[in-house]
């Protein structure tokens, strides 16, 4: 993998945008670390009574709801509303929208509320974004929501359905990867299945998306489908020197991390 000489990377080092980031207890440490290892700053502001300061300074908001409860249900609200009064791209991301029906129509009143510049989920929270559905394992997309070369015409005019209806970007993540704006769709076929074997990896997608679309946040469809790529072909690399010392899931997170770092 060589994205030395890849121009979105370069930039994006060059700029080393700062991105605050609203994310869940689970993954705090890796997304902060994936968007250092990218080149960009990450900040992890909480506090409702700091959110306008920070967002003040950042160059994106991301926006995850893994861990939900009062307290971050409001820290997330105070940044969006700072966010759209300040013009930052912003990227949410609706973990365990679907499964559970107070987050499912919190997300949808955000939406309504807010301009977000990218939806980063994978198949199933955008269906229940499309249409009401519940098909979500918990966090984890349901296997009947499998993007392959079967359903990808479905899964993209979906993904398009809710890109247009919220006016955004949306970056649906699975075995293939669909990102669109509602009237182009590009396909990363790339990545590898370890990738949905560890923790984090949507997090982290989540983290790098926001780092790429602050560098270009009049370009969101190019900067998610870059991410997108640039994270799956990390993960190719890391799966490479993961097998050559027979190693498991705690190295392939190692090696991830250190692709990111390096490239």
């Amino acid at each position: 993998m060589d994205w030395k000489r890849n121009a979105a990377l370069k930039n994006l080092r060059a700029l080393r945008p700062l991105v605050q980031c609203l994310t869940n207890a689970v993954t705090v440490n890796d997304v902060a670390n994936i968007i250092l290892a990218c080149g960009a700053s990450p900040v992890m502001a909480v506090d409702i009574r700091e959110m306008e300061d920070f967002v003040s300074l950042a160059q994106a908001v991301l926006v995850n709801i893994g861990t939900l409860d009062e307290t971050s249900e409001h820290a997330a609200e105070a940044a969006l509303a700072c966010a759209a009064r300040l013009a930052r791209p912003v990227v949410l991301d609706p973990v365990g929208v679907g499964a559970g029906k107070y987050r499912t129509e919190m997300v949808k009143r955000w939406l309504d509320k807010w301009p977000v510049t990218v939806i980063r989920a994978n198949a199933s929270e955008i269906r229940a974004l499309h249409e009401n559905a519940v098909t979500t394992k918990g966090v984890d997309a349901a296997d009947a929501d499998a993007v392959n070369a079967e359903t990808l015409p479905d899964r993209t005019r979906m993904a398009a359905d809710v890109a247009t209806k919220y006016h955004c970007v949306v970056a649906m993540s699975g075995a293939w990867d669909v990102i669109t704006d509602g009237s182009q769709s590009l396909v990363c076929r790339r990545g590898v299945p370890m990738m949905s074997r560890i923790t984090g990896t949507g997090c982290m997608l989540g983290g790098l998306t926001a780092a790429f679309v602050a560098t270009r946040p009049a370009q969101p469809l190019q900067a998610a489908y870059d991410a997108t790529e640039f994270l799956c072909l990390c993960g190719e690399e890391a799966a490479r020197k993961t097998d050559a010392i027979h190693g498991g899931t705690a190295s392939f997170r190692n090696f991830l991390l250190d692709a990111v770092s390096l490239a």
